[in-house]
C-alpha cells in the first residue's frame, strides 16, 4: 500500500503519457496517412492494381470488356474513333434517314432513292438525293399494319390490323378494296397480277390464288387445306412460279416445292434445315434461303441454290453466314449484302425473339463463290431489317427492328 502511494505520481504520468500518444496514434491512421500518396511525373499512368481485385469501372459505368471495340471508344480510353463516311469494313457513319417509324422501305421507282411508309402522319414518301422526304400522294392512310410493293414501285397493297387490305396506285391515285380473306400477297414481275393465299373458314377452302392487281379475275391454282402455313406466296422475278411450300424429310430436313401457273411438275430441292426463308436473285435463277437445324445449335444458316427449270437443287452451297433471309438484299444477281448479328443464343433460329436486341453488322456475301466480306460496323447498336441498296450500290437503307426508323450507310 505504501509502495502504490509513493509511486502514485510516477503511474499518472505514465498513464497520461501512453493516453496521449494513443489518441495521437489514432488521429494519424484517420486523418494523416490516407492524405499522403504517390503522385505519378507527369505524362505517366500508375498501372499498379491490388492483387485479386478488378480495376475501377468508370464513373458511373460498368466495365467494359479490353477488346470491344464496335462501341466506337479506343479500349481503356473514352477516346472515340472517328467512323469511316463509307463504308471500307471498320466503324462506318451511319445517317439517320427518318425521324418517325417506316414501315417496309423499299426502292424507289427508278431505284436511286427509297420510297416508304411514314406510321406517324400516314402518308407514302420519296427520299430526294439531299434526302428531303417527297411525298407521294395526299392520300393518308392511318394506322396500317403492313405494305406489299409492286415491283415498279407504282402501287401498293396496304394491310391494316383489323385485317382490312386496299391497293393503291400512286400514278392513277385511285384505290380498291381487296377481299379482308386474302393474305400473303406478292406481286407478279410487271406487277399486273397478285398471287395470294384465301383462307376460308374451313380448310377445304383454303387456296393459293392469283387475281388481277384490282382483285378481278381471282384464279385458284392450289388447294392448301391444312398446309397453309408452309406455303409462301414468292413470285419468281422470271414467272416461273409463284409460290414455294415446304414439307418435312425427317427431324433435320425439309423438301422445298415449287408452284407454277399451269400446274407443272417441277423439281424439288431438300433443304438442311427448318424455318425455311427465301429470297429472289434478281433474274429468278437462283435462291438464297435461311434455315436452321440441331447442325447448327438451332441458329439461322444462309444458304443458296439454283432454282430454275432443270437445274432446280443444283450448285447447293452453305454460305457459312448465320443471319435469316429477312435480313438481306440483293444487290445484283451474285451479290447480297446481309445484316449479321455479332451473337446469337443457341435456338435464336427457332425464337427470332431472343435476338431482337442485338447488334448487327453488315456483310457483303457472293453467292456464286461463297466469298464474304465485313462491309460496315454501323456506328450505333442496330438490329438490321428491310434493307434497300439503291442503283449503282451507292447506298444502302435499313431500318432498325426496335426503332422502325430508317437509316443509310453509304457503301461508295
Amino acid at each position: 500500500m505504501n509502495f502504490f502511494s509513493k509511486y502514485k505520481r510516477v503511474f499518472l504520468i505514465i498513464g497520461f503519457l501512453l493516453i496521449v500518444f494513443a489518441l495521437g496514434f489514432l488521429l494519424y491512421r484517420l486523418f494523416i496517412r490516407p492524405s499522403l500518396q504517390i503522385i505519378p511525373p507527369p505524362g505517366q499512368i500508375s498501372t499498379t492494381t491490388t492483387t485479386g481485385q478488378l480495376p475501377p469501372s468508370g464513373p458511373g459505368g460498368p466495365i467494359t470488356p479490353a477488346a470491344t471495340t464496335t462501341t466506337g471508344v479506343i479500349p481503356g480510353t473514352t477516346t472515340k474513333l472517328v467512323p469511316d463516311k463509307t463504308a471500307v469494313g471498320g466503324l462506318t457513319a451511319t445517317t439517320q434517314a427518318t425521324q418517325a417509324p417506316a414501315i417496309n422501305p423499299t426502292s424507289s421507282g427508278n431505284g436511286t432513292g427509297v420510297q416508304y411508309y411514314n406510321q406517324a402522319d400516314g402518308k407514302f414518301y420519296r427520299l430526294d438525293a439531299s434526302g428531303n422526304a417527297i411525298p407521294l400522294s395526299d392520300q393518308v392512310f392511318y394506322n396500317a399494319s403492313d405494305v406489299v410493293w409492286a415491283p415498279q414501285k407504282n402501287k401498293a397493297i396496304i394491310e391494316y390490323p383489323d385485317g382490312a387490305k386496299i391497293l393503291y396506285n400512286f400514278d392513277t391515285k385511285k384505290q380498291v378494296t381487296l377481299p379482308a380473306h386474302w393474305q400473303n400477297f406478292d406481286f407478279s414481275a410487271d406487277g399486273g397480277k397478285i398471287v395470294m393465299k384465301s383462307i376460308g373458314l374451313d380448310r377445304e377452302n383454303n387456296w393459293l390464288a392469283i387475281a388481277n392487281d384490282d382483285g378481278s379475275g381471282s384464279t385458284p391454282l392450289e388447294n392448301i387445306g391444312a398446309n397453309a402455313n408452309t406455303v409462301i406466296s414468292s413470285w419468281s422475278p422470271n414467272g416461273q412460279t409463284v409460290a414455294i411450300y415446304t414439307k418435312g424429310v425427317d427431324l433435320d430436313r425439309q423438301e422445298v416445292f415449287f408452284v407454277g401457273l399451269n400446274g407443272e411438275n417441277f423439281k424439288s430441292t431438300i433443304v438442311e434445315g427448318y424455318g425455311f426463308q427465301p429470297q429472289w436473285s434478281k433474274t429468278g435463277d437462283r435462291l438464297a434461303y435461311s434455315i436452321y437445324s440441331n447442325n447448327t445449335d438451332m441458329k439461322p444458316e444462309l444458304w443458296a441454290v439454283d432454282a430454275q427449270g432443270d437445274s432446280i437443287g443444283a450448285e447447293r452451297k452453305d454460305l457459312g453466314v448465320a443471319t435469316w433471309a429477312s435480313k438481306c438484299v440483293f444487290a445484283d444477281n451474285t451479290t447480297m449484302y446481309c445484316g449479321v448479328p455479332e451473337t446469337l443464343d443457341k435456338g435464336a433460329g427457332l425464337f427470332p425473339e431472343t435476338a431482337q436486341n442485338t447488334r448487327d453488322n453488315l456483310y457483303k456475301i457472293d453467292i456464286a463463290t461463297g466469298e464474304k466480306s465485313l462491309v460496315a460496323v454501323p456506328d450505333g447498336d442496330f438490329n438490321m431489317s428491310n434493307l434497300v441498296v439503291t442503283a449503282g450500290g451507292n447506298n444502302l437503307y435499313f431500318t432498325d427492328a426496335n426503332t422502325k426508323i430508317l437509316h443509310k450507310i453509304e457503301l461508295k
